[in-house]
């Protein structure tokens, strides 16, 4: 009976180890399924603010239901573990009672089922069944105090815990969508002004990146603008700076000014003056004239000659002193300011202008017939054919471009970019002002005859007005020179190829002056050479100083030069008056 008593009590207790490993089980699946809802939870795409709060509280019941399903099933596992233990112990002390039993009956088997136990193994028997008894009575109590405790703790307590926090969290839950709600409207209002000023962040943002494309033209404009006013200022403020006060400031301002623009190429700009070395560019530049005349002449002395024909043109000196103000001042070896001349830069400046032009010659050998009218002394024509061989001497002046001289003398882009500055027709007058000393800009035709001085047979005028061979030039070179100034387009000056319809347009339109008058800069004068009362010859005044008229001339010895005439000259027939 107390095998079957022990039996049962086994069968009990292993009862109880099933419900308990059955509910650790349902509380791991418990836990699984919690676990994954909160993964699901975490990755769920949230698209709005509502949605990222409402998720945000599911999470939260999730978190708080993994913890109960955790505590629950530490309880469940700690009790299980226990039981598990009894059992263990049960199960061994069954074990070895049976082991004795049934040694004990192969013993009375083999000696005649008499029993042979001696004392000492009755007492240890006696000893094995109590102990076997004690065992049961444990595993009964560990079974039934493992159950009740686990229950205990498992049902109670953790039930209850669950579902305060249960009530806590669905408490936040509301709280927290409420409080997300009020947080998203006020976000969105946050966005859509975040958004505006976004917007016109971009425009700005835009319009300075269309200025700085342009930076650095929009720099070098800046600087010639500069340039432009300091110079048109500086000598009437250096006048008033006696005045003291104000006025000494701000000249010290200019000053600083001017010093920085010394330093640049656009220190040309300044070199018309002389700077105490006894030169100046107007100085250097009539020597190389001279130079260059003197060659002419030398090719012209060179051999004996019956008709002589001159071609091409030298550079105008506004492109020759561009190119030499950009080499000197950016120099890498030896950079030097242009704002002054000295033997050296006057050096420097021979040199670039003689490898910009280049005078050659040639002589050719022609023989011709000629035939001759005479009077026989009887009122007879009598006509006699000669064969006269003539030696032509051709003299042709060339020259290389601004671009050509960049690309000799290996030019980057940034000094390029200083050339086209420099060339630009709105620093006309700033040329005039270093190389002739005019200090006006009105007069736009007087800058441009004045570029043309040097040019040597005249072909870009009389090609120009359609010409093709050359004519006597000079009305062509002062039709082409109010061209370029637009006049003749808006019927400033008349486009003439003869003196004698230049003095006529203005003559009829009012707009003219007598010889003995004096004239302004930018007047057309017109000679009579053989006093009949007819033009000769034409030109342009380009200053009157001193009773003296100096005056621009195309055609004068075949090229364009400077000549000057004393005021009421009599070879002056008169003047036109354009109405610019």
């Amino acid at each position: 009976m107390a095998d079957i008593k022990t039996k049962d009590a086994v069968k009990g207790t292993i009862k109880t180890i099933d419900k308990a490993a059955i509910a650790g089980q349902r509380m791991k699946q418990a836990y699984v399924q919690t676990k994954e809802k909160a993964e699901h939870s975490t990755h769920a795409q949230e698209n709005s603010a509502e949605e990222y709060a409402a998720d945000r509280v599911e999470g939260g019941i999730d978190r708080v239901t993994h913890e109960v399903a955790y505590q629950f099933n530490k309880q469940g596992r700690k009790g299980v573990e226990t039981t598990r233990q009894n059992i263990s112990k049960a199960k061994d002390g069954i074990r070895q009672f049976k082991e004795k039993r049934a040694a004990e009956n192969l013993k009375r088997q083999t000696t005649g089922n008499k029993p042979t136990d001696t004392p000492k193994t009755h007492t240890a028997r006696n000893k094995g069944i109590k102990a076997a008894e004690q065992t049961q009575k444990t595993v009964k109590q560990s079974a039934r105090s493992s159950g009740k405790k686990t229950i205990k703790t498992v049902g109670k307590g953790s039930a209850k815990t669950a579902q305060k926090t249960v009530k806590t969290a669905e408490q936040t839950a509301k709280t927290s969508i409420k409080t997300t709600k009020q947080a998203a409207k006020a976000a969105q209002k946050t966005a859509q002004a975040t958004a505006k000023a976004a917007q016109r962040a971009a425009q700005a943002a835009k319009a300075t990146a269309k200025a700085a494309a342009t930076g650095i033209k929009v720099a070098v404009k800046a600087t010639i603008a500069a340039v432009k006013a300091i110079i048109a200022a500086t000598k009437a403020l250096i006048a008033a700076i006696a005045a003291g006060g104000w006025i000494a400031v701000v000249v010290i301002i200019v000053i600083c000014l001017i010093a920085l623009l010394l330093g640049s190429v656009f220190g040309i700009f300044f070199s018309g003056e002389d700077s105490g070395t006894g030169m100046s560019m107007q100085t250097v530049v009539q020597e190389i004239n001279t130079e260059y005349d003197t060659k002419l002449q030398a090719e012209k002395d060179a051999v004996s000659y019956d008709v002589l024909e001159m071609s091409g043109s030298r550079a105008v000196w506004k492109d020759v002193l561009a190119v030499y103000a950009v080499k000197t001042n950016t120099d890498q070896d030896n950079p030097q300011e242009v704002a002054t001349m000295d033997n050296s830069k006057k050096q420097i400046l021979t040199d670039i202008f003689w490898e910009m032009n280049q005078i050659s010659s040639r002589t050719e050998s022609k023989t011709e017939t000629q035939i001759t009218e005479t009077d026989d002394g009887h009122g007879n024509i009598v006509q006699t054919e000669t064969t006269v061989t003539h030696t032509y001497l051709y003299i042709t002046v060339s020259h290389k471009t601004v671009d050509e001289m960049a690309a000799q003398y290996g030019f980057n882009q940034e000094q390029k970019d200083y050339l086209a500055e420099l060339l630009k027709d709105e620093n006309n007058s700033l040329w005039s002002a270093v190389l002739y000393g005019i200090s006006y800009s009105s007069d736009q035709i007087v800058t441009v005859a004045l570029s043309q001085v040097g040019n040597v047979g005249g072909e870009p005028y009389w090609s120009w007005y359609g010409f093709n061979s050359r004519v006597e030039w000079c009305a062509t070179f002062v039709s082409w020179c109010a061209n370029e100034c637009g006049y003749i387009e808006t019927g400033v000056i008349p486009k003439f190829a003869g003196c004698v319809n230049g003095v006529q347009w203005f003559k009829d339109r009012g707009q003219w002056l007598d010889g003995s008058a004096e004239p302004v800069p930018g007047m057309i004068i017109f000679f009579d050479w053989d006093s009949d009362g007819e033009s000769d010859h034409v030109g342009i005044v380009e200053k009157v100083e001193n009773g003296i008229v100096y005056t621009v001339e195309g055609n004068s010895g075949d090229s364009c030069r400077i000549n000057q005439y004393s005021v009421g000259n009599y070879q002056i027939l008169g003047y036109g008056v354009p109405q610019y």
